[in-house]
């Protein structure tokens, strides 16, 4: 039987790997709705703008759509940074036990 320590750390494992997959999403979604040229005062385009805008911002600057034929690829590149530091924070938390295949 596992002791209740082994039982939280799992747990905290779980979250953190669901708060990394809701971010993920949350990114998807948003470059989805910017496809049908959404109201901006709709309060979910608004939701999904202020979630992720934190995240896509940093990596516009990386690489800028002026750059790319006006094809914004910061969502691709969030969604790489995701699933990298995704990999290394459950790694390190489970003492590198965590494998993302």
């Amino acid at each position: 039987m596992r002791g209740l320590g082994t039982g939280v750390a799992i747990g905290l494992v779980q979250v953190v790997s669901m708060l990394f997959q809701l971010v993920i999403w949350l990114v998807i979604a948003a470059a989805l709705v910017t496809w049908v040229s959404p109201d901006p005062r709709n309060p979910v385009v608004q939701f999904l703008y202020k979630s992720t805008e934190w995240l896509l911002k940093p990596c516009r600057k990386i690489l800028p759509p002026r750059w790319t034929g006006g094809i914004d690829f910061s969502p691709i590149i969030a969604i790489l940074l995701l699933v990298l530091l995704r990999a290394i924070v459950l790694s390190l938390m489970t003492g590198g036990a965590y494998s993302p295949i």
